[in-house]
């Protein structure tokens, strides 16, 4: 299935965030939606509902469970017992969630800069302090980034309750390493201490990675681990309001479980509806996205090489955000400022990130060739 944005005067008849934030003169690709139409059967089952006045609150169906273990089994080989998975209304609201489950007030939490920014919003809504162990550069290739497992040990070994994991990472599209995933629930277990892991852009992983899902790793990770989900960022249905918190172990379920039942019910029917539809019959349009991601991944390349050499960018290898450093471009801790001011084209400072973002910004490449070029261009005569 052949998946392209929508053109631009289409685009600007939405009203969600990215198309409403900044005027019409400005090429949004910051925060992360994508700019690709509504998969078929997403569309069809809401068109379904709204047919048959299907809008009250959700009742006792396990379909959504059920549509996702089918799925990550599918597509992770990763069984879930969807007796364990409880909805909710988005990702956030599983990490707040799980860790005033996991913490008590005042306890540390860690999380891995540069990092999703609401992470440093979530630990002291849920009661926590945050904690931060840095990635590592290099990686396992010596160009990218990794967990810093010795640094993680230290944190732990003081008294750091909890990591809030992002995998893939948030925002640079890395995948992490089973061998990173299995030493760091060792770690967790040996100290007595938990993981949450937050895995929205794991459909969104691209053709040359494999997603490891941080559960499926060891028994150490299903005792001491919770992960979040949901359909939000592969199918773009964030505005939808649903999600999941998926368990490994009885232990953790019963935790998942006793938390307070408004957790659960005030997850958007329509938003179970359309996830359900996701995870059961998106996957065709999903891959096609991913080929049009990949094909944005390439041509980004191609286009920072010719245009912008000095701007460093390593291809993600999960979702659509590009990473991008322009620290020799001599634009100062904070070039998404400039390129908004005089390019006219919004992307996230990377010092929303964390300090190690200083000097980088964040980029949304799920747009048309065209949208990605024009960008490039209106930085690139800066």
């Amino acid at each position: 299935m052949t998946v392209e944005a929508d053109p631009l005067s289409r685009l600007r008849q939405r009203t969600s965030e990215k198309w409403r934030e900044y005027p019409d003169d400005v090429l949004p690709l910051f925060v992360a939606e994508m700019d690709y139409p509504l998969a078929p059967p997403i569309a069809s089952a809401l068109h379904a509902a709204i047919d048959r006045s299907d809008t009250g609150y959700i009742g006792p169906d396990r379909a959504t469970q059920e549509a996702f273990a089918a799925f990550a089994s599918r597509r992770w080989s990763w069984e879930v017992d969807p007796a364990r998975a409880r909805t909710t209304t988005d990702v956030g609201v599983v990490l707040v969630e799980s860790l005033r489950m996991l913490i008590e007030p005042g306890d540390r939490v860690i999380v891995t800069p540069p990092v999703y920014p609401p992470f440093y919003d979530f630990i002291p809504e849920a009661g926590g302090v945050v904690e931060e162990v840095p990635l590592l550069q290099g990686g396992e290739d010596g160009a990218g980034w990794a967990l810093d497992v010795a640094g993680l040990e230290r944190a732990f070994a003081g008294g750091a309750r909890v990591l809030l994991l992002c995998n893939p990472h948030n925002p640079l599209g890395l995948v992490h390493p089973r061998a990173e995933l299995e030493a760091v629930a060792a770690l967790a277990a040996h100290h007595g201490a938990w993981v949450v892991s937050d895995e929205v852009h794991a459909p969104l992983t691209h053709s040359d990675a494999a997603f490891t899902p941080f559960l499926s790793v060891s028994e150490e990770a299903r005792q001491v681990g919770v992960a979040a989900h949901a359909a939000s960022k592969a199918w773009n249905l964030a505005g939808l309001k649903c999600a999941l918190f998926v368990a490994g172990s009885e232990e953790m379920a019963a935790r998942v479980r006793a938390l307070p039942i408004e957790v659960e019910v005030r997850t958007s029917h329509l938003g179970r509806i359309a996830t359900t539809a996701a995870y059961s019959h998106g996957e065709e349009w999903l891959d096609g996205a991913l080929r049009a991601i990949e094909t944005n991944r390439q041509l980004l390349s191609v286009l920072l090489t010719d245009r912008l050499p000095r701007v460093l960018y390593r291809e993600p290898h999960a979702s659509y955000l590009a990473w991008l450093d322009f620290r020799e471009q001599g634009w100062g801790d904070d070039p998404a400022r400039r390129i908004l001011e005089e390019a006219r084209v919004a992307l996230n400072p990377g010092t929303d990130f964390g300090r190690e973002g200083a000097g980088f910004v964040r980029l949304n490449f799920a747009c048309s060739p065209e949208v990605l070029t024009e960008a490039i261009d209106r930085i690139a005569a800066l």
